[in-house]
C-alpha cells in the first residue's frame, strides 16, 4: 500500500475505533455496515449507514435501505467512505431531503508555526462552554429540534476523554476547542468561536492550544469541510489531508403543524 493509501486507511481506522467505542450495533451488509448507538438515538454521527465499498445501487435504493436500517431514528445519515463513489450521486440525494458535505480528514505532521500572543486560553470544565454548543447547533442545524442532543454529546465526549479549551471574557466563553482521545491517538473534534468575535485569531489560538495539549500522541486528527476555508487554516498549522469522505444527512422531520 502506498504511503497515501496507508494514511487514509489509518484515518478510517481511527473513525471506526471511535464508533466502536460509542456504538453497540454493527450490522454488516453487502457494501458496508449499519452502525448504531441505541443509547444515543438522536446523535447523528453514531447512527449511520456506513458505505465502505461501491454499493452499485441506485440512489432510490440506497434511500430505501437507509429508511429501513435507521427506522428507529428520526434522522437519516449515510456516510460514503469513498468520495469518488459518492460524488456522482450527491445531487440526486437532494430531492429526498438529504444535504451533503465533503469532509477531509487531516493528520498533524509538521510543527505548528508560532502565532501572535495576547489571547489567553484556559482549560475549562466541559459544561463551561454550553452556551457556545447551543449556538453551534443553531448555526449548523437551524431547522432541527435540539432534543436531547447536548446531553448525548456530553456523555459521549466524556467517554472519549474530552478536554475543553476556551477563551473567556469574565464568565462568558467566546470560543472553544475540544480534544478527544483514545489510546495513543487524538482528534480535535470541535473548534467554534462566537460569531461576534470571529476574525480576531481566536480560532487559530484555540486550535494551537489543542495541538499543544495533545502532546506526543502517535496521531492527531482534525476534520474540515473540503469545500470550505477551515482546511486552509489547518494546513497552515501543520495538518495534511489524507482522506476524503462524503456525509449525507437528512434532518429529523418536524411534526405536522410544528414550529
Amino acid at each position: 500500500m502506498s504511503a497515501a493509501g496507508n494514511a487514509a486507511a489509518r484515518a478510517r481506522a481511527w473513525l471506526h475505533e471511535v464508533q466502536a467505542t460509542v456504538c453497540d450495533v454493527f450490522d454488516p451488509c453487502e457494501f458496508g455496515t449499519v452502525v448504531r448507538a441505541t443509547r444515543y438515538p438522536g446523535y447523528f454521527d453514531f447512527n449511520i449507514v456506513r458505505i465502505e465499498r461501491d454499493p452499485r445501487m441506485s440512489v432510490e435504493a440506497l434511500v430505501a435501505f437507509a429508511d429501513k436500517a435507521l427506522a428507529e431514528h428520526a434522522h437519516r445519515r449515510i456516510d460514503f467512505e469513498l468520495a469518488d463513489v459518492a460524488e456522482p450521486l450527491r445531487a440526486s440525494f437532494a430531492p429526498y431531503g438529504y444535504a451533503s458535505e465533503r469532509l477531509v480528514w487531516m493528520r498533524h505532521e509538521t510543527a505548528r508555526p508560532d502565532v501572535p500572543g495576547g489571547i489567553a486560553i484556559e482549560e475549562v470544565p466541559y459544561d463551561t462552554v454550553r452556551p457556545l454548543r447551543l449556538g453551534w447547533f443553531a448555526e449548523d442545524f437551524p431547522e432541527a429540534q435540539l432534543g436531547g442532543h447536548l446531553a448525548e454529546a456530553r456523555e459521549v465526549g466524556l467517554r472519549l476523554g474530552a478536554r475543553v479549551f476556551a477563551v473567556m471574557d469574565g464568565g462568558d466563553p467566546l470560543g472553544y476547542a475540544q480534544l478527544d482521545g483514545l489510546g495513543q491517538s487524538a482528534e480535535i473534534t470541535q473548534v467554534y468561536v462566537r460569531a461576534d468575535h470571529r476574525g480576531r485569531g481566536i480560532g487559530t489560538a484555540l486550535t494551537c492550544a489543542a495541538i499543544d495539549a495533545a502532546g506526543d500522541v502517535d496521531e492527531l486528527w482534525i476534520v474540515g469541510d473540503d469545500e470550505g476555508r477551515p482546511k486552509d487554516l489547518y494546513a497552515r498549522l501543520g495538518f495534511r489531508p489524507v482522506w476524503t469522505m462524503v456525509e449525507l444527512l437528512r434532518l429529523p422531520q418536524r411534526p405536522e403543524g410544528g414550529t
